[in-house]
């Protein structure tokens, strides 16, 4: 988390965001992790606001999803298990396919160079073998994808989406064998959107996150079968 500002505890609406921004940017990135207690006071203290200000970021970040409240333990980092990702990746298809139609309708010649240059960026690190980079250039990926498409109103949905299952996103990085697989996936999407083809870049979408669940639903089992073998 950032450092707080000098001097006595912020307060108000500038506290309240800088409180946002710092804890949501600490969940998303890590720093904080799911089942964590968030303590209001102490949160406070380190990010140099008032506890008003403190609890007012986390009421935010828990109408987002990344936090939740737990009766007479206060407020935890919210754990999203694979069944809930799958769900949030199932209604995150409608949102992309949307998406990335109209990316395809809408894209400039200089917006068709910039994603044909971030696809061989994302060829790069899976050459370099550099999952987490790879990991960071998808996002970016989609990102651009969502701002060509010109729908705030899906956009502003999807970050809310993806914020939730941000930490199962980078387990699948790493796993043997997926940034390869991802890799044509979307380079099938970036080649439909180019080359300016709708109902291809709808279907491409589709079949990523397809593989997406496929992924999600491996990994629960796996997990599920690691802790029975594990026993009581």
């Amino acid at each position: 988390m950032p450092r707080p500002t000098p001097g006595g505890p912020q307060a108000g609406e500038p506290a309240r965001t800088h409180a946002l921004a710092a804890l949501r940017q600490a969940i998303l990135s890590g720093d904080v992790a799911p089942g964590q207690r968030l303590v209001e006071e102490e949160l406070a203290s380190l990010l140099g606001v008032t506890r008003a200000s403190m609890r007012a970021a986390l009421i935010d970040l828990t109408a987002e999803g990344l936090v939740e409240r737990v009766p007479n333990r206060g407020a935890r980092v919210r754990v999203v298990g694979p069944e809930e990702a799958v769900a949030i990746t199932e209604c995150r298809i409608a949102l992309e396919a949307l998406c990335a139609v109209k990316a395809a309708q809408n894209v400039t010649e200089d917006e068709a160079a910039q994603l044909r240059e971030l696809g061989r960026s994302m060829a790069r690190a899976v050459s370099d073998g550099n999952p987490l980079k790879y990991s960071e250039l998808n996002r970016e990926l989609h990102r651009q994808i969502g701002v060509i498409s010109g729908q705030s109103v899906a956009v502003g949905l999807l970050e809310r989406l993806d914020a939730q299952i941000v930490r199962h996103q980078f387990q699948l990085a790493l796993r043997p064998g997926r940034p390869e697989q991802s890799l044509s996936e979307h380079l099938a999407i970036v080649e439909a959107i180019v080359g300016r083809r709708p109902h291809d870049a709808e279907l491409a979408t589709r079949r990523h996150l397809g593989s997406v669940i496929e992924q999600l639903r491996a990994a629960g089992e796996a997990n599920g079968s690691a802790v029975a073998d594990a026993g009581p």
